[in-house]
């Protein structure tokens, strides 16, 4: 499973790609770099509290949205989903789009 820095970071990147900015409008906004944002969605860095506060406020959501993992139980009781979803994160978002299209794709085939 993967470790609590990871996970919080794997939250931080979905926060940060659904409100569509890169890892440097979010450094811009908490006043860091873009690659210590990337080090923290890694999991490759510990964070400060008053570092997920700044990033919870810069994203507009809690803090505790950051934390809180009642709502993913089921990531967590299936490793393979959790790897597959740790994996896609790790990517750059131009691959993450090309696998997003590529699943849709796939699954839209079954259909027929």
């Amino acid at each position: 499973m993967a470790n609590i820095l990871e996970m919080i970071g794997a939250k931080i990147r979905l926060y940060r790609t659904a409100k569509q900015w890169t890892q440097e409008q979010l450094a811009e906004a908490i006043g860091s770099t873009g690659s210590y944002v990337g080090q923290l969605e890694r999991g490759e860095k510990n964070v400060r509290v008053q570092t997920l506060t700044k990033i919870a406020e810069a994203l507009e959501i809690s803090i505790f949205a950051l934390l809180e993992h009642d709502h993913e139980e089921f990531l967590y009781s299936k490793q393979w989903v959790w790897d597959s979803l740790t994996l896609i994160l790790q990517q750059s978002e131009g691959k993450q789009r090309k696998i997003y299209r590529v699943l849709r794709e796939m699954l839209a085939d079954e259909d027929d």
